[in-house]
């Protein structure tokens, strides 16, 4: 994987043309931009009941979208991120029609995990209660086989999203295949979504328990014979991604976008510089993604206490409300059909009230962090919440998930916010100090201290939280310069 920053899109949401499209614009008006793209569900269907996390057909490309030739061509120019959606598939797949159809004389019927897999002897009251979920009530779902017969399916995320039995020789045979077409289309990269989940233990809380730690290495093991890299993706205690971050590839750092939201929001850099001293190396550092704003990542966890106080996390959630005028509100929590009752949903531009110079801080800090960074597309832009597809569709994701056609795409990088913000990914892309040491400075209480240094390059940069400034002192061989304004990059 390269060392600069890397794009994360929809295929349909950016350019409205597919991956044709996306790799027009990669070659065209954000030519040096990126390096990498991590291509968010292309599956059949893309548009199902999450967004192509639900996919019928985990091994092919949505034809309105492309083909597999089209991910190949995207390899050939930079490094290519995809999902491998280890926990679930569609109760429209194939698959889990023929076992609907023909019960356990189905040749997939053990492909899927039943309560009554787990829970032989049924479940107890605690044992239910222990078990970790991103949404509210049991995560089981009741379905009537042809016969008449009636099966409780566990389904995690949503009634249809099926849960696979992991630990099933056709399920593995199912997730082996997917991982044959990512590599041979060029992925560089495999993104591991929601693998936290997808191991199941009884008395557990079936969530990052050693059963799923096993499950991880196994499929890393696979990853890596086919000449690819995985990347984790769990919402979690942050000493679960340090943990984690010494046993894989790469791990997210989720607790950076509230971490920098509050440092912004409170003028102060403590919890924030904390994190850095401490936050994985290896990791894909993001603001925003095509989730919500983890707050879990940041907070306490049970009695383990967080970066952020309860009341600093209670305060950031409001700050977040109030810097939206309320529009994160109708998007978050139990509001919207939402699934991870632990995000706020919003933009970042919307959640830090769409002021140019405080955003620009916050991709600063970002670049500046340890770990190479994604820029989600709505973030590129610098997108306001889109309120009206929350309406249209009534799901709080979607606030964070506009659509942009070529023509609007071309107006929104007019705007000078976007296009300081491509400066910044070119600087962050091409500068030499990027390719040595990091190191983290005392600072004041509203002042942070980040630099990089490498043979023959070093960057030091003084970030004034409180005044929203900074002081960038540039050394590249025999030439310095000291950066202050957007305009300098």
């Amino acid at each position: 994987m390269h060392n600069g920053v890397q794009l994360i899109t929809y295929a349909d949401r950016l350019g409205r043309g597919g991956l044709p499209t996306v790799q027009r614009l990669l070659a065209g008006p954000l030519a040096g931009v990126f390096t990498g793209i991590h291509l968010l569900p292309f599956y059949a269907p893309f548009d199902g009941a999450d967004a192509g996390f639900d996919p019928i057909d985990h091994r092919s490309v949505d034809p309105r979208l492309g083909g597999w030739n089209d991910v190949i061509e995207l390899s050939r120019t930079h490094d290519v991120t995809a999902d491998l959606i280890a926990n679930h598939m569609s109760r429209d797949s194939p698959e889990f029609i023929d076992f609907i159809a023909h019960g356990d004389g189905s040749n997939f019927s053990s492909m899927f995990l039943e309560r009554e897999t787990v829970f032989p002897d049924g479940a107890t009251t605690a044992e239910l209660a222990a078990i970790y979920r991103p949404r509210p009530g049991d995560p089981f779902t009741e379905v009537t086989l042809a016969d008449g017969e009636k099966r409780s399916m566990w389904t995690t995320f949503t009634s249809d999203q099926i849960d696979l039995d992991t630990g099933d020789a056709a399920a593995r045979a199912y997730l082996t295949d997917v991982l044959d077409n990512l590599a041979k289309a060029g992925v560089s990269q495999v993104r591991l979504d929601a693998v936290g989940y997808a191991v199941k233990t009884p008395g557990t809380s079936c969530f990052m328990t050693p059963d799923t730690y096993r499950f991880i290495a196994e499929v890393e093991t696979e990853v890596h014979t086919r000449g690819m890299t995985s990347l984790l993706e769990i919402h979690a205690h942050f000493t679960d991604q340090i943990e984690m971050a010494k046993r894989t590839d790469s791990v997210y750092d989720f607790a950076l976008p509230p971490l920098v939201l509050h440092a912004l929001y409170e003028g102060t850099a403590d919890p924030l510089r904390r994190w850095l001293a401490v936050s994985p190396r290896n990791a894909i550092t993001v603001l925003d993604t095509h989730d919500g704003i983890g707050i879990i990542d940041a907070g306490p966890v049970g009695d383990q206490a967080g970066l952020l106080s309860n009341a600093e996390v209670d305060r950031l959630v409001d700050g977040i409300h109030n810097a939206t005028n309320g529009e994160s509100l109708l998007a978050t929590g139990a509001a919207a059909s939402n699934l991870d009752l632990y995000q706020v949903n919003s933009t970042y531009f919307s959640a830090l009230g769409c002021d140019d110079n405080q955003y620009l801080i916050a991709r600063l800090i970002q670049f500046l962090a340890p770990g190479i960074p994604q820029v989600y597309y709505a973030g590129l832009l610098a997108a306001r919440n889109d309120v009206a597809l929350l309406e249209a569709s009534g799901v709080g994701r979607d606030i964070n998930r506009p659509y942009f056609t070529e023509r609007q795409i071309a107006v929104e990088m007019r705007r000078p916010v976007v296009r300081h913000l491509m400066n910044m990914a070119q600087y962050r892309n091409t500068h030499s100090a990027f390719a040595g040491e990091f190191h983290l400075g005392a600072g004041t209480d509203h002042e942070l201290h980040l630099g990089w240094t490498s043979e023959s390059a070093s960057i030091d940069a003084h970030i004034d939280l409180a005044g929203r400034t900074f002081v960038i002192e540039d050394t590249l061989g025999n030439t310095h310069r000291t950066i202050t304004d957007w305009i300098d990059f």
